[in-house]
């Protein structure tokens, strides 16, 4: 009996004194009129362009949190404040099991959620703490080539050609750090120009944000890195935010509160794309850790953050995980997201880095999303030297300097449309697997298909629908002409398929192409339109 006793009381100790991580959520907003009022108190001019451009109206969580709720958990005992989401119109708290609970008294409370979920159905354990490897599993080696090949791959030396390198897109970095991004020559041209726009340390609570661990130095260097003839970043011209999120000395949730965070900063900052190179599975309490049937899109506290920041008409990157060839090895928070690009790694010969965590997501949805370099990727090291690097880690950012120049170059289209146009271009489009999605993008092809699309939509000109088709396409006759020949070609360069059309006539049949990817021409008298047509 007293062996029982004693148990009982260890736990009941355990449950009042342990130290927990929660989210308190509020009912409310009573200040979102005043914000509707004056949106600029809360986001920037650059912020609401963003939306105008795209269509989208400020709602509720655009709102700030109440500040008057925020400061009586902040005052109530026991409870630190760790982080906070307007978003989600919450806080991540930190006490005791009891302290916590007892914010439930507040009228403006309307639940709370620990990280823990037995102890959302009242049970209590005793925890498991077993710290997770957090060293993002990188390997540096000594540079001995250049970083030509993770930008050809992408074909996207042809947008640089054309002066397409990111100028006037903003991109924020989250990740664990940027030391010596202030001094080092490979951020010369960064500096030089500006193009550092701010940041800010959301674990240390700290204005200098050029500290912290080395990871976001060297994923930076893959975008905005300059170092004639050794490393051109795929966005060089763009600008950047630079926010540490991630605390590499402990693997807890309030890492994607501090992630979540960010992203309504960057909202605020007008930021374009967000790309992170960071995720979440495990944590150091097993108790808050995250199992498979989490990856459901919208579940975990970081991907319901990153789902938003979409709809405020950001793009939004995430690396999809080193896991590949470890017990459990899916995509992660918060690449699973239903409105992430999880990003995925190759080698240099396009075929898949045996690390790269792989899908489904366990509802089912193709992740990762594409892939890019992610072994042996050329970087910069926090000494300034030219190495090579692996890991999800820098095809995330790879990619995301790529992005940005794609939306350079087609700044009307939406964030909808231009990853629709972006999936397009990628080699696996129509036959989309669990390794490598729908596969390595042609940017140079995406710009095409965009051009193609703007001109499909001209009154002007023909258009040749639908598309993908998986039969036949029907062209549709502008203004001013009678007839016209068709042609369909393959890649190289043979007609397959000849056909007169008249405005009576508009029908072509496909079916004797095999599924792929073919192109048309379209002329009459002294005009020609070309286009793609994709055949499932």
């Amino acid at each position: 009996m007293k062996k029982i006793i004693l148990i009982l009381t260890f736990l009941v100790t355990y449950i009042s004194f342990s130290q927990e991580d929660a989210w308190v959520y509020f009912n409310d907003k009573p200040n979102a009129a005043a914000f509707f009022s004056n949106p600029l108190s809360e986001l920037s001019q650059r912020s609401l362009d963003r939306r105008i451009a795209q269509n989208i109206s400020l709602v509720i969580n655009d709102a700030p949190l109440e500040a008057t709720y925020v400061s009586q958990i902040t005052d109530a005992p026991g409870i630190l404040v760790m982080a906070k989401s307007k978003w989600l119109n919450c806080l991540h708290i930190r006490g005791s099991f009891d302290d916590i609970h007892a914010l439930l008294a507040f009228p403006f409370v309307n639940h709370v959620h620990f990280a823990d979920n037995s102890l959302n159905n009242k049970m209590a354990i005793p925890k498991t703490i077993s710290p997770v490897n957090k060293n993002l599993d990188i390997q540096v080696n000594f540079n001995y080539g250049t970083s030509a090949n993770q930008i050809q791959m992408l074909n996207g030396h042809l947008l640089h050609q054309a002066n397409y390198t990111g100028s006037g897109k903003i991109i924020a970095v989250l990740d664990a750090g940027f030391p010596n991004v202030d001094v080092i020559a490979p951020f010369q041209r960064l500096r030089d120009n500006n193009q550092i726009l701010g940041g800010y340390d959301y674990v240390n609570k700290s204005t200098n944000f050029y500290s912290g661990f080395d990871h976001g130095t060297m994923v930076l260097s893959t975008m905005g890195g300059y170092v004639d003839g050794q490393l051109i970043g795929t966005a060089p011209d763009a600008k950047y935010y630079l926010y540490i999120t991630e605390d590499v000395s402990s693997e807890n949730p309030v890492e994607e509160s501090n992630w979540v965070e960010a992203a309504e900063q960057a909202d605020r900052d007008g930021v374009d794309i967000i790309t992170t190179s960071l995720g979440y599975f495990a944590f150091d309490n097993v108790n808050y850790g995250h199992t498979y049937s989490d990856m459901t899109g919208n579940s975990a506290f970081a991907s319901q953050g990153a789902n938003i920041a979409f709809t405020k008409g950001m793009i939004v990157l995430a690396s999809a995980g080193n896991e590949g060839n470890s017990t459990e090895p899916h995509v992660g928070v918060p690449a699973e997201a239903n409105n992430v690009l999880a990003i995925g790694a190759v080698k240099a010969n396009r075929t898949i880095a045996s690390f790269s965590s792989v899908g489904p997501s366990f509802d089912g949805r193709i992740k990762p999303d594409v892939m890019a370099q992610g072994q042996s990727s050329i970087l910069s090291n926090t000494s300034g030297n030219i190495v090579a690097g692996s890991g999800t880690s820098f095809a995330c950012p790879i990619m995301a300097g790529m992005i940005a120049c794609l939306w350079q170059a087609i700044p009307n289209l939406t964030n909808q449309q231009l990853i629709d146009v972006y999936k397009q271009s990628c080699d696996r489009f129509l036959t989309p697997d669990n390794q490598y999605g729908y596969g390595i993008p042609d940017f140079q092809l995406a710009l095409n298909i965009a051009n193609l699309s703007s001109l499909e939509n001209n009154k002007d000109n023909f258009k040749v629908y639908p598309n993908p088709t998986s039969t036949s396409v029907s062209i549709s006759f502008p203004n001013n002409y009678s007839n016209a020949s068709i042609y369909f070609y393959n890649t190289l360069g043979q007609i397959l398929i000849e056909k007169t059309i008249t405005p009576s006539v508009t029908n072509v049949s496909l079916e004797a192409l095999n599924s792929g990817v073919y192109f048309y021409k379209i002329e009459s008298n002294s005009f020609t339109q070309s286009g793609k047509i994709i055949k499932e």
